[in-house]
């Protein structure tokens, strides 16, 4: 890092040795050895997450206040520092990269810094002046990167999981509109990309919003697996150097102040060593990403086309689709939802990977899981947002075109298995494939059945339900 030789320093000291920090800044000499050591994104740490460290050190410092360890005067100038964090303030002095050494102690003594720093000012004294209010004795008392860290993450994984949920239930609402919109408009079903039986256009979009309900239950586990958190450990889950009183007073505290229903883990031990609950949270995102990614493929194949291809649906156009041919039009907002996707299952194994990476008393690698973890979230929720906004609700039927291959279609005669049997039904549809004789005058024409059963058999809205037995059927028409 080049220093600009026209900003005053200030000297600071830790157990490394002296460094400059520009005067007027709110972080320290900690911060700035980490924005020194982990030029790694080029991207800070992510605002719901320096909100909920503040968050973290208001409840910590009321706590300690309660049990007496902390004097009325220092607690108000630190509360009053946290508050200006969590209300978006001096987020620009966060300055180290997300991904960093230290297991999250780079973040921790960040916002250690900076809140000493504000309530130093607060209380009329010159940044950097510790001996007014400490980042460790002060701001720090009680807690360890290592119960801090872990909890700030995951009360900023609740608040994105709680935003994409939103668009979630947008989605599954926008989905259930078009699947009543489309209830009449039958089409070919296919398997394996082959001619299957017919279908209602309402019914498969009734299917991607039954996916996306499950979704959607899955993200509430999600949020209620993160709810469980492990301040209160300290270190490595004992409990060291942290008032009893105020291990059990810490939660119930920070629940007041975020606002969110959060409980201490029953093993503060597990919880410390353990990350298993950010590998459920990311399988549950990367199981949507899946549902969604697979629902983009059906789109795309469905609006084809437009003269070549299936041109069952019309895709609302959003851009031209080519620089070198005129007039076509790309399903882009699909494309970018599958994109999505797969930077999302690639997440997935980082943060597995992370997560089993850990030894012994705690695992280090949390700040790569957070980095991937908080990505996945906000994208997936941005890839919803679009997908709704500019893809879903557009969506139009080509009714003509459907009906055009239902009639043409061979396989509607699995329709007639129950009542001519499967090898005579075989058989019709090979000659049908071979003649290009639509299946109906097959039929009638070599006497199998009479035209009136005939077309109530092959009635392709019927066929996209459960009816009469065949018995009945037969017993109605002769």
């Amino acid at each position: 890092m080049t220093r600009d030789t026209n900003i005053e320093y200030r000297i600071e000291k830790d157990s490394v040795g002296e460094s400059k920090v520009p005067k007027d800044a709110y972080y320290g000499v900690h911060s700035m050895r980490a924005y020194e050591n982990f030029p790694i994104t080029g991207r800070k740490m992510e605002s719901e997450i320096i909100k909920s460290i503040a968050e973290i050190k208001k409840a910590c410092v009321i706590t300690n206040y309660e049990v007496g360890l902390i004097s009325d005067k220092i607690k108000n100038a630190i509360v009053q520092a946290c508050d200006n964090i969590i209300n978006g303030e001096y987020h620009d002095q966060f300055i180290a990269d997300p991904i960093q050494g230290g297991a999250g102690t780079t973040h921790n003594m960040s916002a250690n810094e900076v809140i000493a720093n504000r309530a130093i000012e607060i209380l009329g004294g010159e940044l950097g002046d510790y001996s007014i209010v400490h980042p460790n004795d002060h701001v720090n008392y009680g807690q360890s990167t290592n119960d801090v860290f872990p909890t700030s993450g995951k009360i900023a994984t609740i608040r994105l999981l709680m935003e994409a949920k939103k668009s979630l239930i947008r989605l599954s609402e926008a989905l259930d509109e078009k699947s009543m919109e489309f209830d009449d408009c039958v089409k070919m079903g296919r398997t394996q990309m082959q001619d299957a039986i017919p279908i209602r256009l309402g019914q498969e979009f009734n299917a991607y919003n039954s996916a996306i309900k499950r979704d959607i239950a899955r993200f509430d586990k999600a949020i209620e697996a993160m709810s469980e958190v492990n301040l209160g450990a300290t270190a490595i889950g004992t409990g060291l150097n942290a008032d009893v009183d105020y291990v059990d007073k810490v939660v119930p505290n920070l629940s007041k102040v975020t606002g969110l229903d959060l409980r201490q883990t029953e093993d503060l031990i597990d919880g410390t060593q353990n990350l298993d609950g950010f590998v459920y949270v990311s399988s549950i995102i990367k199981t949507c990403a899946v549902s969604l990614s697979k629902m983009s493929n059906d789109l795309r194949l469905m609006s084809s086309g437009p003269r070549c291809g299936f041109g069952e649906i019309k895709l609302p156009p959003r851009q031209n689709g080519s620089s070198i041919m005129p007039g076509k039009i790309n399903p882009v907002i699909p494309e970018v939802v599958s994109q999505v996707a797969f930077n999302i299952i690639g997440n997935d194994m980082t943060i597995t990977m992370a997560a089993e990476a850990g030894q012994l008393e705690l695992n280090a690698f949390e700040p790569v899981i957070f980095y991937n973890l908080f990505e996945s979230i906000r994208t997936l929720t941005g890839a919803v947002n679009t997908f709704i906004d500019h893809c879903i609700t557009g969506i139009v039927a080509n009714k003509k075109r459907m009906k055009e291959m239902v009639d043409n279609s061979v396989g509607i005669i699995t329709a007639l298995c129950p009542h001519i049997g499967y090898t005579l039904a075989a058989d019709i549809a090979k000659e049908s494939i071979v003649t290009g004789q639509p299946i109906k005058e097959l039929l009638l024409e070599k006497n199998v059945l009479n035209e009136e059963l005939i077309e109530k058999i092959l009635d392709p809205s019927a066929m996209t339900t459960p009816g009469i037995s065949a018995e009945e059927l037969i017993k109605k028409v002769i």
